[in-house]
């Protein structure tokens, strides 16, 4: 999830102090992709016996532009090459937040702990479990997961064990995803290791040894001008899933070592005790609160229409109310969505189908062969359990953070790559300036609310159709796989711009040439009506418009499109299988990762009467998968109000919960309400 990188080298292998900053630098900026939060670096001075840390809460970009990077890289190489080179170690990291604030620099990387300096890119989703079972032997001092790693392994270096033989126990107790680097301030040995295959190297003729997260990063490094003389023509070696590399310093060795295999490792390289300096700023304090009201005043705020929809006009074969925009019903009752449906077969099952196709693409020398858009959610962990248990294939995914992906979908994706030992690759966005967007249209909203406008709050994700088609170029796999769910076609949160529900179309994200026009003329007119949206956020709107609707996405391959989508299965698979996470305030799996999606099913079901579960139930129906009343009382429970997952979000965007649930609770509804 994060971007983690570095320099290793023999003291014979020809760097100079030039070299090495240029190498820093450009893998600082080509890592940042991957989390733009905070950054770090730590650097191991052979000629002064000290390993020197760095980190703060910025970006990669902003921090070796600042003078404070400028002084630690004097003092962290200045001493090696004032003497000719020594042994070389630097290990750096671009963080994407997860666990444990960044405004607190000790939560931030590398993380020390023990005598140990670590890298960490992953979430660890049992480090609760790991305190607690070690609690005496190891002591919690930070929120960050990074910590519990550094400490187990301490503890079994302690225990007697080697370095190779203490990262096995290490990945062999935790669950999650960990690609890992460590220094030790008593061994000179450099420690990889990795449980997704989230690394990868270059090495060049002289023995120096670059890393990255990503083969695409090592490729466009060794390029650049000023490296481009060592490392031009050298291909990235991959380091497999559940697999790494120990280099000892001096003197200069690299051994593979396997994370499941029980072959005893190199003994430790013992050397003087190194120093550890954190050259970092102290910690600051937390960040000022979100001003709120307490949670009780907050909670009786939120209303929940229940007997609105059980009495509300229903299609007598769906569930869609007849609040439903554009929506009619015939002298039977039934609803011309009905009337227009076509069943899309989710119930055949297609696998002989499907395996002739993927028998083009599958490889059978381990490499990746096939690219998934993986964001957590219940769908694309269910096919990606599918594709590698049952059908044999090598994904390599691919995540788009753009600020309100939930810390719950995270971790989810965490436990299926680090389980199936699965590569994520993870592009984040500048995640500050998507959560102030996202602020600035919420406030601009809240002074005239209408549901038309909802969708406005999404566009931020919608740049991943551009990231996915550039990471097909960048690794040369042409079988995309996509978990599209036909069952959750949603027009209504067009339809609710004015848009025309599109009866024929066969993607549930294809719209019309006529409808491409009407929805930005809606957005246009509504923007001249409130001058409030004309704010900062129009240029990402308008490029998430443009990837939404111009990037090509013809070459997907849709996996239930020939696997049946069966939820009782799918849902018993992951809970049992990968111990997949559930959100506290809701009874179903569906939209627990997207941060967004508690607050517009509010005002949907609010407004309204009814969200997008409705309309995923009814097509249920429409399918033959479940029964009307079998509907009608998943959607009773799954429209209540999700209280926290809310709170999370109007506290990430930096919006006042209280005034927003009043001002929400104010908009006229769609329904008629009782006495009125």
């Amino acid at each position: 999830m994060c971007g983690i990188f570095g320099l290793i080298a023999p003291s014979d292998a020809g760097f100079d102090r030039a070299l090495t900053e240029r190498v820093m630098r450009e893998l600082f900026v080509l890592s940042e992709s991957r989390g733009k939060e905070s950054s770090g670096i730590a650097v191991r001075d052979a000629a002064s016996g000290t390993i020197h840390v760095t980190k703060d809460d910025v970006s990669a970009t902003d921090l070796i532009r600042s003078e404070a990077y400028r002084s630690f890289v004097e003092q962290a190489l200045g001493p090696s090459f004032a003497q000719g080179q020594r042994e070389l170690a630097l290990i750096a990291h671009s963080r994407l937040v997860t666990n444990g604030s960044q405004e607190h620099n000790h939560n931030n990387q590398p993380v020390i702990k023990d005598g140990i300096v670590m890298i960490h890119n992953g979430i660890v989703t049992n480090v609760d479990a790991l305190w607690a079972k070690y609690a005496g032997r190891i002591e919690r001092k930070y929120e960050v997961d990074t910590e519990v790693l550094a400490a187990l392994f301490r503890m079994h270096l302690k225990d007697g064990k080697g370095a190779v033989e203490a990262i096995r126990a290490v990945f062999d107790e935790m669950e999650g995803a960990a690609s890992v680097v460590i220094l030790m301030e008593d061994g000179a040995q450099v420690l990889l290791a990795t449980n997704t295959g989230s690394l990868y190297t270059l090495t060049d003729p002289k023995g120096g040894l670059v890393f990255a997260s990503e083969a695409y990063i090592l490729r466009t490094f060794r390029d650049r001008e000023g490296v481009k003389a060592r490392y031009g023509g050298i291909e990235p070696t991959w380091l497999a899933p559940f697999t790494g590399k120990l280099i000892n310093l001096v003197p200069f060795t690299v051994t593979d070592l396997g994370l499941k295999d029980g072959t005893p490792g190199p003994g430790p390289a013992s050397t003087e005790a190194f120093r550890i300096i954190d050259h970092s700023k102290g910690a600051k304090g937390s960040a000022p609160a979100v001003a709120t009201s307490d949670e009780g005043r907050l909670r009786r705020l939120v209303e929940f229409p229940e007997e609105v929809m059980r009495r509300i006009r229903r299609c007598s074969k769906c569930l869609l109310p007849e609040t439903f925009p554009y929506i009619s019903y015939d002298a039977e009752g039934v609803c011309n969505y009905c009337h227009s449906y076509k069943p899309k077969g989710l119930k055949v099952d297609k696998r002989p189908q499907f395996e002739e196709v993927l028998r083009t693409y599958r490889r059978n020398d381990g490499k990746q062969d096939c690219i998934v858009a993986f964001s957590g959610g219940r769908d694309s962990s269910y096919g990606l359990h599918l594709l590698v248990k049952e059908f044999g294939m090598t994904p390599l995914t691919f995540t788009y953070d753009w600020g309100l992906v939930t810390d719950l979908a995270r971790r989810n994706i965490a436990r299926m790559t680090g389980k199936l030992g699965v590569e994520n690759i993870l592009i984040s966005a500048d995640i500050k300036m998507k959560r102030r967007n996202v602020r600035l249209n919420m406030e601009a909203w809240l002074k005239s609310p209408r549901l038309g406008m909802i969708p406005l709050f999404m566009a931020g994700d919608k740049h991943f159709f551009v990231h996915v088609n550039n990471i097909r170029r960048q690794t040369g796999i042409h079988c995309d796989i996509w978990m599209e769910n036909k069952l959750e076609n949603t027009d209504f949160k067009a339809g609710f711009a004015g848009i025309r529900p599109n009866f024929h179309k066969e993607r549930i994200d294809k719209q019309t040439t006529l409808a491409k026009l009407q929805m930005p003329l809606y957005y246009m007119r509504n923007f001249l009506a409130n001058p409030g949206y004309l704010n900062a956020s129009l240029p990402d709107t308008y490029s998430a418009f443009k990837a939404y609707y111009t990037e090509p996405r013809e070459v997907y391959l849709l996996l239930f499109d020939y696997i049946p989508w069966n939820e009782e299965t799918l849902d018993r698979t992951l809970k049992d299988g990968y111990n997949w996470e559930i959100s506290p305030d809701t009874s179903s799996t569906w939209r627990i990762g997207d941060g967004t999606a508690a607050f517009y099913n509010y005002v949907y079901g609010l407004v309204a009467g009814f969200t997008e579960f409705d309309t995923f139930r009814s097509n249920q129906i429409r399918e033959g998968m479940i029964t009307r009343e079998e509907g009608l009382a998943h959607v009773l429970r799954e429209n209540r109000p999700r209280f926290e997952s809310m709170q999370w979000y109007f506290d990430t965007i930096g919006v006042d919960m209280e005034r927003a649930l009043k001002a929400i609770n104010a908009m006229p509804r769609r329904y008629r309400r009782s006495g009125a």
